[in-house]
């Protein structure tokens, strides 16, 4: 019988996670204390809480139970790697102290046995959205941020509310094309990074993409709480087999 080729990194993304969403936060629960032990690194790729604040919202309840587990994770011997999203872009050192996880900042370029993997959320690569990749040179912006995390947490926290809301409007309005990453776009992140695969989330459509040698990888968003229910997350083994996962672990 084959042993298996160990695990050497999991990838998800675009969980997220709120108390409204109990189903969805206990079967993140579960992959962290399930299918996650047996890797050797976790990468949280954007979008993993539904909104952050700040790192002064740890205090709720929720947020520190998140990282509690995420720190449970960390001291069972995973290395966690978080990456921003769209929605939890403002999670700081406060947030990587408590879950005991390393920040990255994109695009991160990794190596699994000998393959070069580009690391992104995905929202920076759909340039055909222009009004949002104004928004995001906004608040990505040091200033802006230090500026938003001054006020106090509740001002924050309803400005985020009518942003969210005008998000799904906006969205009602705009084409599928738009919405997804443009091919101009992926193609400069393979020359800039030298990498033959890419891995990202954001745009909720789970696939493999393949050109040639390139390949890109997309990961699905996770829903328990409402039909239809979806998530997963991608691995990369010791022989550099990169495979997609259903939430039960089922190879795709």
């Amino acid at each position: 019988m084959t042993t298996p080729a160990r695990t050497l990194a999991l990838f998800i993304s675009d969980l997220h996670l709120q108390a409204s969403h109990p189903r969805t936060a206990q079967a993140f629960f579960g992959f962290l204390a399930g299918h996650a032990r047996h890797a050797e690194a976790l990468y949280l790729l954007g979008d993993i809480f539904e909104y952050w604040a700040g790192d002064d919202d740890l205090e709720t309840p929720f947020n520190a139970e998140v990282a509690a587990r995420l720190r449970d994770l960390a001291d069972a011997g995973v290395k966690l790697y978080w990456m921003a999203g769209n929605r939890d872009f403002l999670a700081g050192q406060g947030f990587a102290d408590a879950a005991g996880l390393r920040l990255l900042a994109e695009p991160h370029v990794a190596a699994f046995a000998g393959t070069h993997v580009a690391l992104v959320h995905g929202d920076a690569q759909c340039t055909g959205d222009t009004k949002y990749m104004a928004f995001r040179a906004q608040v990505r912006e040091a200033a802006w941020q230090q500026q938003f995390l001054a006020m106090p947490l509740g001002q924050r926290k309803a400005i985020i509310a009518g942003l969210r809301e005008g998000s799904r409007a906006a969205h009602t309005e705009k084409s599928y094309d738009i919405m997804d990453v443009a091919p101009a776009a992926v193609a400069a992140l393979h020359e800039a990074t030298g990498a033959d695969v890419i891995i990202h989330g954001h745009t909720h459509r789970p696939a493999l993409h393949q050109d040639g040698q390139r390949r890109r990888y997309v990961l699905p968003d996770w829903e328990l709480d409402e039909d239809p229910v979806r998530g997963g997350w991608i691995a990369i083994d010791a022989d550099g087999n990169i495979t997609r996962h259903a939430l039960d672990g089922t190879q795709l």
